[in-house]
């Protein structure tokens, strides 16, 4: 049995990926600042990072779902600790998760890793501006892994969800929201478990010659 991962398995997509991962047999870790997780960890520490991923065991598949919406202002009213705060979980916590278990899948010859992006990270959204940039820059990092890990077994791939239904979401502001939906030609959000079947796929053995890759799952909505 494999072994994944989930972080920020408690809601939202991170939970709606968990209990897929179960449902296809896959032995599931979640990892999570919120009581209640198997391991209760703070991704934006490394050091704890790579406490917890050594107290798990050998670690097959990772799922970085962990992730805040970050300031809804204009990027002149942005303050500095925002925009840190924004980057350390949504940048620095998959860097870390990253870095702790590439070794022993490299070790292994076999891993899946699956960042969640967005399409703020391809299109730029208004009001957005820390939250696009860090979606931006996963975007960078997968890419980059992706290739360094090509001849190893292991890949690496993004998605890049549109506007999906979670409790994340539920904090957005309303004109915000109806700005987003206006964008996805489907005219509807997405829902956790369609982002979780993708998921499902990305994870398994069934993606074998896809590295690097960014996946929309948007309704549609795409600019590029």
């Amino acid at each position: 049995m494999r072994t994944a991962i989930v972080t920020g398995g408690l809601s939202g997509l991170g939970e709606a990926c968990a209990t897929r991962l179960r449902a296809d047999g896959v032995r599931v870790v979640t990892f999570d600042r919120s009581p209640g997780a198997d391991v209760v960890v703070d991704v934006t520490v490394p050091a704890d990072v790579a406490s917890a991923v050594a107290s798990v065991g050998p670690v097959d598949i990772v799922v970085n779902s962990a992730g805040i919406v970050g300031p809804n202002k204009p990027l002149w009213e942005v303050t500095d600790a925002e925009w840190r705060t924004t980057f350390d979980v949504n940048v620095n916590g998959i860097f870390s998760m990253c870095r702790s278990v590439v070794p022993g899948m490299r070790e292994r010859g076999w891993g899946r890793i699956v960042n969640i992006a967005s399409m703020a990270g391809k299109d730029g959204n208004p009001n957005l501006s820390a939250y696009s940039a860090s979606k931006a820059a996963v975007i960078g990092l997968t890419k980059s892994l992706g290739k360094e890990l090509a001849t190893s077994g292991i890949l690496v791939n993004a998605i890049a969800p549109a506007v999906i239904a979670t409790p994340m979401n539920a904090t957005t502001a309303p004109e915000v929201l109806e700005h987003l939906i206006s964008l996805i030609p489907m005219r509807r959000l997405g829902t956790a478990a369609e982002v979780a079947a993708l998921v499902s796929w990305l994870a398994s053995d069934e993606c074998s010659f896809s590295t690097g890759s960014v996946y929309d799952i948007s309704g549609g909505r795409a600019t590029y």
